[in-house]
């Protein structure tokens, strides 16, 4: 990576266009979106294991400890809710 490039405003941007789903499967690469899902298996592995070393901790705390935004940690959280890991 550049200089200048926040690593956490790239992977937030790219958790964004998965919420539209069915505009980045017409626009990404297949092999792009396949390591894509692969660093969001290991979020959601990584906001798992703190909430379970943790607690419940509130939105602001799990966005510190994971570098992500408040929008990225909602997000998060909604989605394992929805897939019934939490």
């Amino acid at each position: 990576m550049g200089e200048g490039i926040d690593p956490t405003q790239m992977c937030q941007s790219l958790v964004d266009k998965v919420a539209r789903s069915k505009q980045l499967a017409a626009i990404t690469d297949p092999e792009l979106l396949v390591l894509f899902e692969d660093w969001l298996e290991e979020l959601e592995a990584e906001v798992l294991a703190l909430l379970k070393a943790h607690g419940r901790l509130d939105k602001n705390a799990l966005a510190d400890k994971l570098g992500l935004s408040h929008r990225g940690v909602s997000f998060m959280l909604s989605k394992l809710e929805r897939e019934g890991k939490l």
